[in-house]
């Protein structure tokens, strides 16, 4: 399924609840905000995207705790929870994403080596999910592919309607 196939199916799976998106996009840029308005009729069931790219931003907007950035950085399970959760609470949506990585091409170490990305979400009432995934490419490529995956763990999260 290709990204744009990925984002109409989930816009109509959104819009059959009566959901709103939230997103909260550090490696990735507010890419995935920009798929996601680039589809006629978006605001329908995208409630806003959150570009938090630095730590301050992951904080001042987000929520995220200045011990969770220290102790596990901002490429972790932690955060990406922690982003997702606030992202939820700081919008009127019903679910959130939030993408935490190192696309390139700088930046990894062997513990986290470049395209390592957390994804993490939130459905309201639910418990927060996290996720990692290990890319390889360029950059560009990396960042395309945090945004595929991001729109297929929404669609699977929302599942069969």
């Amino acid at each position: 399924m290709s990204i744009t196939e990925a984002v109409q199916a989930l816009g109509l799976a959104l819009k059959k609840r009566q959901w709103k998106l939230v997103t909260a996009e550090s490696c990735t840029g507010g890419g995935l905000a920009y798929y996601l308005t680039s589809v006629p009729g978006s605001s329908d069931w995208f409630e806003r995207g959150l570009v938090t790219y630095s730590n301050l931003s992951k904080q001042e907007l987000l929520g995220v705790q200045a011990e969770t950035l220290e102790k596990f950085g901002a490429v972790s399970a932690e955060t990406a929870r922690e982003m997702a959760a606030g992202a939820l609470r700081h919008s009127a949506a019903q679910i959130s994403l939030a993408i935490t990585g190192i696309a390139g091409p700088d930046g990894g170490t062997l513990q986290k080596p470049v395209g390592t990305v957390w994804f993490g979400w939130k459905v309201a009432a639910a418990e927060v999910q996290a996720k990692k995934v290990l890319f390889s490419g360029t950059r560009a490529e990396i960042r395309e592919q945090s945004i595929a995956l991001a729109l297929q763990c929404l669609l699977d999260c929302l599942g069969p309607m």
